[in-house]
């Protein structure tokens, strides 16, 4: 196994502190203390604690986009889709913290829709995108914009997620789970074609 480099070391030191309490817990010396290295040696990978933030947020995405992707994969486009989604909810009740600094959190370099999404631009919707295209070609959706179609999903997914958690839902964890899973089968009934 190879060994860790330092900004390797700081970013998971400071993935672990997020993890467990949120951004506000991401401070240079919290993060330089768990390194064993002085919070100005920090520096020396990241300009400021911003950008080693921003990297958390870019190295979350990467990992939700991944996951969706392999899911995805699935031969049946339905279960790619419903299997994309349901890890969506698995991210975002495993890492609450890593979850909303990525995808709730308003960011001054968050991509916009329609025009960064549609550049492909990001990671996680380019690939519901990418199958809903595949659906929509398979004729087993009706014609639409896959992009509109894909934020609709994600609108869907993330809103319930965010009332789930906001303690809106009287429903346990599985309760909800299959609440969620049976709104995304509402919705995908809707684009049959």
């Amino acid at each position: 196994m190879p060994r860790l480099t330092t900004p390797d070391k700081i970013l998971r030191a400071a993935h672990k502190l997020m993890d467990k309490g949120g951004a506000d817990a991401v401070s240079m010396r919290r993060v330089a203390a768990a390194v064993g290295i002085t919070p100005m040696a920090i520096y020396r990978h990241f300009p400021n604690r911003e950008a080693l933030l921003k990297r958390i947020s870019d190295d979350s995405f990467a990992s939700v986009a991944q996951d969706w992707a392999e899911r995805s994969r699935h031969p049946d486009i339905y279960q790619g889709l419903r299997q994309s989604m349901e890890q969506y909810l698995d991210y975002a009740l495993t890492h609450p913290n890593l979850f909303d600094h990525a995808f709730s959190v308003r960011r001054d370099d968050a991509r916009r829709f329609p025009e960064d999404f549609r550049d492909r631009q990001s990671p996680t919707l380019t690939v519901i995108a990418d199958k809903l295209a595949e659906g929509m070609q398979q004729g087993l959706f009706r014609e639409a914009d896959p992009w509109d179609l894909a934020m609709t999903l994600w609108g869907l997914g993330h809103g319930l997620i965010a009332l789930y958690r906001a303690g809106r839902f009287s429903y346990d964890q599985k309760q909800f789970r299959a609440f969620y899973l049976q709104s995304l089968e509402t919705v995908f009934d809707g684009i049959k074609s």
